[in-house]
């Protein structure tokens, strides 16, 4: 078990510097004389080959299932399951074991274009919810270390230059937050050539739409340009800096998590939860 127990943390560690994600799954809740005990440990990698077991049979099968289910979604979440792998989705529905999954892998990047008092909160509220953020702006006196002390990286320069430069993967999230229709152009049409997991464009429809035209113009796929998130943020009524930044952010870990954004609260015996929020209205620029 020791030599087990060092081999999961050696690829643990290895996916938290920035290698390939893993899946770990721990049990914390078994019946006595079951397959598996409380303290067994499996760890599942991304084409679904593991490192130690829950017991074999079709509990392991389910778990590791669920492990690879788990992987786009980034999740960390207790799973209950009967001896025979069913997953007990109902909180009220008796479950032999409890299975604590959770995706292993180096924190997510977004990179904040733009540096005004919406790119600020942003970097703020990102940080905090585990993102590791890099702000980047061409003025000076927006673009330093000391604004933006959450921040992993802030870079002035051209945005066109430092975004080209920039290294992106599919676990990247772009937010264009700058000062003006001009210079959002001029980024999106550089991130979208480079690999994302997430591109968000602020301001009014209008002034996103006519951005989005003019790439279409220039041979920018539609599907590709249909998957921008314009405008920006989940609808909770957002009007100062702060509260535009808790929007957006709640729409990239809604992304990131594969959450519906609708609201969760609901009364029971009154009918379906609420519809899913809709598209968030247009957000002011800094």
């Amino acid at each position: 078990m020791t030599e087990l127990i060092a081999r999961i943390t050696e690829e643990v560690l290895a996916a938290l510097a920035g290698g390939r994600p893993v899946v770990t799954a721990g049990v914390i809740a078994a019946p006595e004389g079951g397959v598996a005990a409380v303290g067994d440990k499996m760890l599942v990698r991304a084409d679904g080959s593991r490192l130690g077991g829950l017991g074999g049979g079709p509990l392991e099968e389910a778990v590791a299932t669920a492990c690879l289910a788990a992987l786009p979604r980034h999740a960390v979440e207790t799973l209950r399951f009967r001896a025979d792998g069913t997953l007990i989705e109902e909180r009220h529905e008796p479950a032999d074991y409890e299975v604590l999954i959770e995706v292993i892998e180096a924190p997510a990047k977004l990179v904040v274009v733009g540096g005004g008092h919406i790119g600020r909160s942003l970097c703020k509220i990102a940080a905090e919810v585990g993102f590791s953020v890099t702000v980047i702006d061409d003025r000076p006196e927006y673009a330093y270390p000391e604004r933006f002390p959450e921040a992993d990286r802030v870079i002035c320069d051209d945005f066109e230059d430092a975004l080209t430069a920039l290294s992106s993967d599919t676990n990247t999230y772009f937010v264009l937050v700058t000062r003006g229709h001009k210079q959002d152009e001029l980024s999106l049409r550089v991130v979208l050539r480079k690999p994302w997991a997430y591109v968000g464009m602020i301001g009014s429809k209008r002034r996103t739409t006519a951005v989005l035209m003019h790439l279409e113009e220039e041979g920018f796929p539609r599907e590709l340009l249909d998957r921008v998130h314009t405008p920006i943020g989940l609808d909770i009524g957002a009007e100062t800096p702060e509260e535009i930044a808790v929007s957006i952010v709640a729409e990239l870990i809604m992304v990131r998590r594969g959450g519906t954004g609708r609201q969760m609260y609901y009364r029971r015996g009154r009918g379906e939860r609420p519809a899913q929020a809709g598209a968030a209205a247009a957000s002011p620029t800094d």
